[in-house]
């Protein structure tokens, strides 16, 4: 068995990839406009695992957007998407600064949570050992749910 992607339902392409791909850092890889089907693909692979082998042969995400609206709720009834980012604390404060509320801070200096423009949970997890706890992060509450 060899794991392929996972699918999350988008509602704004533009928002999505400000996101996943300038907040975030991962890459576009790959993407298909299906006019019958009226449906965009966009699959994204984190730069580490691109380094590993061609888009093809990586683990991906796979936004999906409908042309014809769609209400999504539950965003969270998936479960979560995982990442594992070289400095927690940075990472954090870069999606802060951009405006993206931060719902489990890295109070611990390894796990926080954020959700994309359309509700899905992202994990964000400290590579290697967890950092030392540093403010303001050690002292923030929880926003909303995660």
């Amino acid at each position: 068995m060899h794991y392929l992607h996972t699918m999350v339902r988008i509602t704004d392409i533009d928002a999505s990839l400000r996101f996943y791909c300038e907040l975030m850092g991962l890459k576009e890889v790959r993407r298909i406009e299906n006019e019958k089907g009226r449906f965009t693909l966009i699959f994204l692979a984190a730069p580490t695992d691109l380094e590993k082998g061609d888009g093809e042969h990586v683990p991906k995400l796979e936004l999906t957007y409908n042309w014809d609206p769609e209400e999504y709720s539950g965003g969270r009834n998936f479960g979560h998407l995982a990442y594992r980012v070289e400095n927690i604390y940075d990472f954090c404060q870069k999606m802060a600064d951009a405006g993206v509320t931060i719902n489990r801070p890295p109070r611990d200096g390894n796990m926080a949570f954020v959700r994309s423009p359309d509700g899905i949970s992202v994990e964000i997890l400290q590579q290697g050992e967890a950092l030392a706890p540093q403010e303001p992060w050690a002292s923030m509450q929880n926003t909303g749910s995660w």
